[in-house]
């Protein structure tokens, strides 16, 4: 029985993970000493969402009712 071509091919595979392994941790490396430059789209969304939040932030504090001035304390239930 001839075992040398599945000895070849089992070598062949074996360096051929291997190459994949090194390459893999290459691009590992090459993506964490990537710098990240936002796009004119990520800038905007960032701004958007800021101003959303900022928003928010403004319209609860000029429409919520402290709840010192509630007039009726609080039943634990929401319905009306």
């Amino acid at each position: 029985m001839n075992t040398w071509n599945y000895e070849k091919t089992a070598e062949y595979n074996r360096e051929r993970i291997l190459d994949e392994v090194k390459q893999i941790r290459l691009e590992k490396v090459a993506l964490q000493s990537r710098v990240y430059r936002p796009g004119l789209f990520e800038k905007t969304m960032f701004n958007f969402a800021n101003w959303m939040i900022a928003a928010g932030k403004q319209l609860r504090k000029r429409y919520e009712v402290p709840a010192v001035h509630c007039c009726k304390p609080a039943t634990g239930t929401f319905a009306h």
